[in-house]
């Protein structure tokens, strides 16, 4: 195994970089055909969330694989690779597996123990089968991540340390009050239909809130969501969908907005918002009026603006924009919640500027739960983690040596079979009885010949270090590698392996 993971993530860099990072679902498909492509990689699959996005890979070379899957990365997301190094982090076979697992139970997640992150696993070894990127160690790996972080979460109460960004999400734009009380008799508009929106318009239906519109540029998705709702069990949810075009009108109407699309530009404008609200979008007092609304293009994509002291220069070249300090969140009565969970942000940030207006992103959801408390269940899952890591190492080296044994034995076999052949020559008068009892005991003298041998080293492979047995039981034997690696092959074209 040589298990490689090149990635980023909300822990390593910032959210104006993730999001200009952020792959779309051709981009993905497109990034896994070229790591196949590339000399180091034999596997690939793409783990893209809206705050990591990992690309992990089977690789015979580690500085080879490190700097091939790096660029690659930085090609495919749009951000230069100069850019993007400072915020990579690589993990490498038994840390790359003890990562892994990490993700799907929660624990590396923006609010620890959500559970969202084990359907985005699944999604992305669905992505690899569809697209026979995935391998044996990539199939092995994804599955047993998923097993792993059911368990977790069914062994242990993770869940109570922490949410899905929905519900945390819920509880910010609720700014301490209970959440079910907050929503209730509320209108809320969901903006997309994936799977982030689904779950936020359910969370919304069971949290109580009074109606949902659902608004999709598919207008049969967005119909198909609200079905959903109307399907749900312990829920009186009003629910109807609209065009896309009907947004406008919807935020006049609106008490909560949640928007999760994979648009690549805003979906709402600061301009649209103050529209809706009936006011007027002033700077803040001594701003100059040409910094009054900051344009998508932007520095940090419409991120909230920071005054900037220094003379610095903006990519082209020319003179960086100046930035501005936007007051705090208006502490008067809420008129419009808005929650933005997509990457990158559909919300324009300046819709902070906006009197009545809170809104709670991405970058907001990470700074708040960085304060949040460590159940001590968390303890326990890392435990499990550290346990099912060494166990899968373990079945990965034993699984190395497996297609060594299973040629030995064909040897074995073949053997047998020649001797057995070449004494009905020297013996044609034997009846069926005698040849079958001649046959079946020199069979058993070679099974208990290798029985011993390959039980023991199979139990020294599955050992750290252990990937030295195969070869050695290939150079004793004088085992064809081609018939070894042919073993190999047909166990991993087998149809049923690699199906969850």
């Amino acid at each position: 195994m040589s298990l490689l993971v090149v990635g980023l993530s909300h822990r390593s860099a910032p959210v104006s970089v993730l999001e200009r990072a952020s792959l779309a679902a051709d981009t993905q498909a497109k990034l896994l055909q070229d790591t196949l492509a590339a000399e180091p990689a034999t596997e690939a699959a793409v783990l893209a969330t809206c705050n990591r996005i990992e690309l992990y890979a089977d690789v015979d070379k580690f500085h080879a694989g490190v700097a091939e899957l790096s660029t690659l990365l930085a090609q495919h997301s749009g951000v230069g690779l100069e850019e993007l190094t400072p915020y990579l982090y690589v993990h490498y076979e038994d840390r790359a597996v003890h990562h892994l697992f990490s993700v799907a139970c929660g624990l590396d997640s923006m609010v620890v123990g959500e559970g969202q992150i084990l359907g985005q696993i699944k999604d992305a070894l669905a992505r690899g089968q569809e697209l026979h990127t995935a391998g044996r160690l990539l199939n092995d790996l994804f599955q047993q991540a998923l097993r792993v972080g059911k368990r977790a979460h069914s062994e242990t109460g993770i869940d109570r340390a922490g949410q899905s960004l929905v519900t945390f999400g819920l509880q910010q734009l609720a700014a301490g009050a209970d959440p079910a009380l907050w929503v209730r008799g509320k209108r809320a508009l969901v903006i997309g239909a994936g799977s982030m929106s689904s779950l936020a318009a359910a969370t919304l239906a069971r949290t109580g809130v009074a109606e949902i519109v659902v608004a999709n540029r598919t207008r049969a998705r967005a119909d198909r969501l609200v079905e959903i709702l109307h399907q749900g069990e312990g829920t009186a949810v009003r629910a109807h969908a609209v065009e896309m075009s009907a947004v406008g009108d919807e935020l006049t109407r609106a008490d909560i907005v949640v928007s999760c699309t994979g648009a690549t530009g805003l979906v709402l404008t600061a301009d649209a918002l103050a529209d809706a609200l009936g006011v007027t979008l002033d700077a803040p007092a001594g701003t100059p009026e040409s910094a009054a609304v900051p344009a998508p293009a932007d520095v940090d994509q419409h991120a909230a603006w920071v005054e900037n002291g220094s003379a610095t220069s903006a990519p082209d070249g020319g003179a960086a924009p100046r930035r501005v300090a936007l007051p705090a969140q208006s502490t008067g009565p809420v008129k419009l919640a808005l929650l933005d969970l997509a990457m990158p942000r559909d919300i324009d940030g300046a819709a902070h500027r906006i009197d009545g207006v809170r809104l709670v992103d991405i970058e907001s959801l990470a700074e708040a739960s960085a304060d949040a408390p460590m159940a001590a269940d968390v303890d326990r899952v890392r435990t499990i983690v550290a346990d099912e890591v060494a166990a899968f190492g373990a079945a990965q080296r034993a699984a190395h040596v497996a297609p060594t044994v299973v040629a030995l034995r064909t040897m074995a076999a073949d053997v047998v079979a020649g001797e057995i052949a070449r004494l009905d020559g020297r013996l044609p008068d034997l009846d069926e009885k005698q040849r079958a009892e001649i046959t079946q005991t020199v069979r058993r003298v070679v099974d208990k010949l290798l029985h011993a041998p390959t039980v023991r080293v199979k139990q020294l492979a599955s050992e750290p270090g252990g990937a030295g047995y195969a070869d050695a039981l290939r150079e004793l034997f004088d085992l064809d590698p081609q018939t070894v690696a042919a073993v190999s092959r047909a166990d991993l074209n087998d149809p049923n392996r690699g199906r969850s």
